[in-house]
């Protein structure tokens, strides 16, 4: 029978069968959401305090943090949960409610990379035009559109997956709900549809790391003619952590969706699925606070 109503649950893919490995993984993914919580803590309640720190570049880090609180928060305590209780059950609510979720924080999440190397690009190309291209309005209008695209790409992405007749059973190989493995339990095809918007979806990605190569290009042929070591230091620093968190991000995803069918098993698309989904959270505080000398002294201020 295929009907969306017949299904009341997902089975997801669990990390492993024996009790001792599941409460093992239940440690690890406890542990790496507490530092995820802890990192990005730490980075909003430093910007957020320090006004030294109130500046366009610490605005769009505060709202990476935010959202890299929500990507993870999404996936990792029910993953937490069904390892704890030995169950791989989640409601067809629940499991729309994750993929609108994590669409929503994953995409939003992109366009905050995106502005956040605009920023460096006009801060280092163009400095005597930062004041006017990057105030604090053009910075609330870039953010509001980040998160607003963000939120409309993933409630089109969620009505369309969730609108599809399934009937090829309900257990995703995936340990959270992710549209593409959805998809393969669809039974006829409407599913074309929302291939189309993925592929749309895709685009725009792909259009957005264009920009941020580009932009990179320019920063670096300017941070190369800088007289001063100094000067090339400083802009090094500042730009850095952004390309470490962008070359994670987008080096896990382009591996997770391009790698070839001939090396794919189930056990590697979980761990890849776990680099790009868990890890870049619990690692992007890590990221910036190591390189960023401001930042540590506004924790270690924060922390006295």
């Amino acid at each position: 029978m295929c009907k969306n109503s017949s299904i009341t649950e997902f089975l997801l893919l669990a990390f492993a069968d024996t009790r001792e490995l599941q409460l093992l993984h239940f440690g690890l993914f406890l542990g790496i959401y507490l530092a995820a919580l802890l990192g990005n803590g730490l980075i909003l309640s430093a910007v957020a305090c320090d006004h030294h720190l109130h500046t366009p570049m610490y605005f769009f880090l505060l709202n990476l943090a935010l959202l890299d609180l929500g990507c993870i928060s999404t996936t990792v305590p029910k993953a937490m949960a069904n390892a704890l209780w030995d169950t791989r059950a989640i409601s067809y609510v629940r499991c729309a409610a994750q993929v609108l979720f994590y669409v929503f924080f994953f995409g939003s999440e992109f366009s905050i990379l995106t502005i956040m190397a605009y920023d460096r690009y006009v801060a280092i190309c163009k400095p005597l035009h930062y004041g006017s291209l990057l105030g604090s309005r053009a910075c609330a209008q870039m953010a509001a559109a980040a998160w607003g695209s963000g939120f409309l790409n993933a409630v089109l992405h969620t009505a369309t997956t969730f609108s599809l007749p399934l009937c090829q059973g309900n257990a995703l190989d995936q340990f959270f709900c992710e549209i593409p493995h959805i998809l393969k339990l669809s039974c006829s095809d409407a599913y074309l549809k929302e291939l189309e918007l993925l592929v749309f979806s895709f685009s725009l990605v792909f259009g957005c790391f264009v920009f941020i190569v580009v932009s990179y290009v320019q920063i670096f042929r300017a941070v190369l003619r800088m007289p001063s070591e100094q000067g090339r230091h400083k802009a090094f620093s500042m730009c850095l952590p952004h390309l470490a968190v962008v070359s994670l991000f987008v080096s896990t995803v382009l591996f997770a969706y391009l790698k070839p069918p001939s090396i794919s098993s189930p056990s590697l698309d979980l761990v890849v699925s776990f680099l790009y989904s868990v890890v870049p959270s619990a690692l992007n505080p890590l990221i910036y606070g190591m390189r960023n000398q401001e930042l540590k002294d506004a924790l270690r201020k924060l922390m006295t």
